[in-house]
Order: C-alpha cells, then sequence, then structure tokens
C-alpha cells in the first residue's frame, strides 16, 4: 500500500497558507470559531457536492482527514451556518492572491497568437435560483438568478476579475467596473455594444474587437486592401453616423468582414486598433470560446448550482472558493508541468482525490489509457 500524501494533500501543498491566515485575520474570520475553522470551511466547499455529500464522503475518510489539513469535525448545519456567517471577502481576497500567482505563471508562455499585448475576454454566465429561496436574486418574475461576470486572461485560461450580481443586472453596465490595463486587447460578444463605454475604453488606452450588430449605421471613410483567402471580405475605416453613435464614439472605427469558410457565416467585427492585420482581429474573436468553456466547465463540476446557504454572502463565498480551487489547479499544473490540458487534468483529479499517487505519476497513467479532448468547436461561438 503506498503510504505517501493524497492527491487532496498534494494539491493543497501549493496553497499559500500564509496568504490564507492574513485574509482570514483581515475579516475576524475564525472569531468565536472553536471547532470549525475558515480553512476547514474552504476544504468542504474545496470538495463537497451537497450538504450530505459532503458529511457522509468526508467522514468516510475520517482518518485521512486530519493528515489533509482538517482540524474540525464535518456536519451539514456547521458547514451551512459557516456559508451563512463568515465574511466572503476572506475568500474573495485570497482568490486574488492565487491569481497574482497564477498569473505571474504564465505570463511568458507562448500564445496561439502573435501579440505583444495581453489578450483578455469577458463575458458572463447566469446560474438560476429558486426565488422562494433566494428572493434577492432578481431576474425574472418566476425566476431568481444571479451573474458571475468574468474577465478571462486568456494567455493561461486564467479569471483575472469576477463580480456577482443579481440576474437582473445587464452585462454591458459591468463595463464600468472593468479594470482596464493600458494597450491590452479586450474581446466581446455583441452583447457589450455601447458605444459611450467602448469609447470610455478606447480614452483609457486599451483596445477591444467585438462583433457589431447587424443594425449599425455608418459611413465608409477607406478600404484597405482585402485578404480574400484569409476569409476578409472588408476592412474599412468607418465613422458611425446616428445622432446618439456619433456623440458616444465621435472617432473613427475600423470595421471588419470575414467569412467562415468552413460553415459559409459571414461576420462583421468592430475595433479601434488599425494596427494588426484584418485576419488577426478575426482570430482575437475566435479565441473568446476559452471564457465560454470556463463557465461551462465551473458550473459542472465545481458544483456552483447548489449553494449551501441562501444569503448572498454564502452564495459569494462559494462561488469564490470554487474560483480558487480552479485557480490552485492552475497553479499546480505549471508546477508541475502537467503535458495535457488544463481540463482533462481537472477531470483527472477529481476522481482520484483521495488516492496515494503521486500526481504527475497518476497524469501520466491516465494519459495512457485516455485521449486529450481535442476541442474543435471554436467557431461555434461567432453565431452568438
Amino acid at each position: 500500500m503506498n503510504s505517501g500524501k493524497t492527491v487532496f494533500r498534494q494539491l493543497l501543498q501549493f496553497l499559500p497558507r500564509h496568504d490564507f491566515n492574513l485574509c482570514v485575520r483581515r475579516y475576524r474570520g475564525d472569531y468565536r470559531a472553536r471547532t470549525f475553522s475558515t480553512f476547514d470551511q474552504f476544504l468542504c466547499l474545496a470538495y463537497g457536492e451537497s450538504l450530505r455529500d459532503i458529511e457522509t464522503c468526508l467522514n468516510s475518510h475520517r482518518e485521512k482527514l486530519y493528515h489533509i489539513g482538517f482540524r474540525g469535525s464535518v456536519s451539514r448545519s456547521t458547514l451551512a451556518d459557516s456559508c451563512e456567517r463568515r465574511d466572503w471577502r476572506i475568500f474573495q481576497d485570497f482568490g486574488h492572491v492565487l491569481i497574482r500567482m497564477a498569473q505571474q505563471l504564465y505570463c511568458d508562455d507562448p500564445f496561439a497568437l502573435e501579440l505583444d499585448q495581453p489578450l483578455y475576454a469577458f463575458d458572463s454566465t447566469t446560474i438560476d435560483l429558486c426565488l422562494s429561496l433566494f428572493p434577492w436574486a432578481e431576474f425574472r418574475t418566476t425566476k431568481a438568478a444571479v451573474k458571475m461576470h468574468t474577465l478571462l486572461d486568456l494567455r493561461g485560461t486564467i479569471p483575472t476579475y469576477v463580480a456577482v450580481t443579481t440576474g437582473k443586472v445587464h452585462d454591458v453596465r459591468m463595463l464600468d467596473a472593468l479594470p482596464v490595463t493600458e494597450d491590452a486587447i479586450y474581446t466581446m460578444d455583441k452583447a457589450y455594444t455601447d458605444f459611450s463605454r467602448l469609447y470610455a475604453l478606447h480614452r483609457q488606452g486599451a483596445f477591444f474587437v467585438i462583433r457589431a450588430k447587424d443594425n449599425l449605421r455608418f459611413k465608409r471613410l477607406y478600404s484597405a486592401a482585402k485578404d480574400k483567402d484569409g476569409g476578409v471580405r472588408a476592412d474599412q475605416t468607418i465613422a458611425l453616423v446616428t445622432y446618439k453613435s456619433k456623440k458616444d464614439y465621435p472617432e473613427k472605427l475600423r470595421r471588419v468582414s470575414y467569412v467562415d469558410k468552413e460553415r459559409n457565416k459571414r461576420l462583421v467585427f468592430l475595433t479601434n486598433n488599425f494596427a494588426i492585420p484584418a485576419t488577426t482581429v478575426a482570430e482575437i474573436y475566435k479565441q473568446r470560446w476559452q471564457v465560454e468553456l470556463f463557465f461551462k466547465w465551473v458550473k459542472g463540476h465545481l458544483r456552483i448550482k447548489s449553494f449551501y446557504g441562501t444569503s448572498i454572502n454564502a452564495v459569494k463565498s462559494q462561488i469564490w472558493v470554487a474560483l480558487s480551487i480552479y485557480l490552485l489547479v492552475v497553479i499546480a499544473k505549471k508546477k508541475l508541468d502537467i503535458p495535457c490540458q488544463l481540463y482533462t487534468f481537472l477531470q483527472i483529479l477529481e476522481v482520484n482525490l483521495f488516492e496515494k499517487k503521486s500526481i504527475l505519476s497518476l497524469v501520466t497513467d491516465a494519459l495512457k489509457q485516455i485521449q486529450d479532448p481535442q476541442v474543435d468547436n471554436q467557431l461555434n461561438l461567432f453565431s452568438y
């Protein structure tokens, strides 16, 4: 029998415990906590699927809990009370610590596009809730929901900014709170078309690539040479013509018309970047599929559809713990130099948490039996 550390314990070794303790002390997370610490809560949320599953599964491994890091007993009521009572900002601040660590590790990684500046994708996903249990989460008359607005650093697939709002908040309003880096490129779908906000982004020295709406009214000023072999049908410098849009965005824009040859679909993009090739504009938007894949994986594997409390504090706590575990795996993958795709690595860890085998050998054995899933549906996102 392998007497080494479990996979869960090996993964936790990449967790900066000192920084976690600083976040706990900042918000007095362990004040009057006698048996169930903030770290115990973090570990339970990191592992759990539902309140009953947490209590049953973790207690079935009682002899291993101490070595993993648990110091308190695990019960459904204690965990539910902790989610309601402990300040969610503890986990948010710790998530920001992990974000900085991950960005430092991946900053020099090669990227699919030859770009010198950072590239981000901004989007949101809706998490449905029960209206009778979550009356504060306004969305529709008969339905409650929260939105998770996420800015994803596409070099490493790292969520660098996350805001949780009620489902009623329109996506475009979150552009006002978006942290902007000068010279960075932000790609978004057409739901974020608001020329006053895009102009504010432009004035801060950042670039955007966004899909144009069908009813866009503009005046062509002049055209650049087309690259028909690359799928480019038009590369134009335009000016907006309606009174409101011209007032909101008084400067020139670049309009790129592109044809997806595989699906024979015409796509039109707007950008304020006149220096990059027109084909690169289309490729930048194509990279936006990664944020959709991120949402799909998080909602499918990190259990944020089943919350352990009904308050906004409990919901935000669970979302930030889920993101922290995702970031912890991103960090472990880089430090261990794991050769497979990130989502394959996450799935291998998920089913082997209590195995006493080194993570690297576990992944090596798993890759001999399975093939890395090839994501070949990137262009499907052009239809959104």
